[in-house]
């Protein structure tokens, strides 16, 4: 017997409170959705799982939950888990090199689904992005990404993002160490 895909439950108008973004509200939607998944919620998770809007106020089509399993600039190595509700997009963003390496990533798709936004020749049937970043997306090449498919970074410094598909997305990822100051996001408005 299949599960039934995973539906929203919840809009801006949950997640925000007097133009705040609620961080319960967020935790609160991504439990929901590792519950439908059967997805495993430990201690370390508890004490280390985060959400953000990215500062941009709308958490509906544009922020993320993840956790750091390890980001070790010695070792060079880097594990994250990303969890994004359904039709959510990570800010467009590019790792660059600072004092270390820029940043080297592939992610493995756990549950749901993705479109992996990347360099290349644009792509037919672009999903519906969110309205509050039209202006700040540079991409429009992408690659449909289900349950064990891997996500791969096209090339080193490119600028990336990804776009879940209408059930959410839990990504496990695996790269070489993550320096904040590395982080570049196309919207100069995105806090993270």
């Amino acid at each position: 017997m299949t599960k039934a895909p995973y539906k929203k439950k919840f809009t801006n108008a949950d997640y925000y409170t007097n133009g705040e973004f609620n961080n319960e509200v967020g935790m609160k939607a991504m439990l929901d959705m590792f519950s439908h998944y059967d997805f495993e919620y430990t201690e370390f998770m508890q004490e280390n799982i985060w959400v953000t809007d990215f500062g941009l106020g709308d958490f509906e089509n544009i922020g993320m939950g993840g956790i750091f399993y390890v980001n070790d600039p010695e070792q060079n190595v880097f594990g994250h888990e990303i969890y994004l509700l359904p039709n959510q997009m990570i800010a467009e963003h590019a790792h660059v090199a600072t004092d270390f390496p820029a940043k080297h990533e592939t992610g493995l798709v756990r549950h749901g689904s993705a479109y992996n936004f990347c360099i290349g020749e644009p792509s037919a049937n672009l999903p519906k992005l969110p309205e509050s970043q039209k202006e700040f997306i540079t991409l429009s090449h992408f690659d449909i990404k289900e349950v064990g498919d891997l996500v791969f970074l096209s090339e080193i410094e490119s600028k990336h993002f990804l776009f879940s598909g209408d059930h959410g997305l839990i990504l496990t990822e695996f790269g070489t160490y993550h320096d904040n100051n590395g982080l570049r996001f196309s919207n100069p408005s995105v806090q993270f």
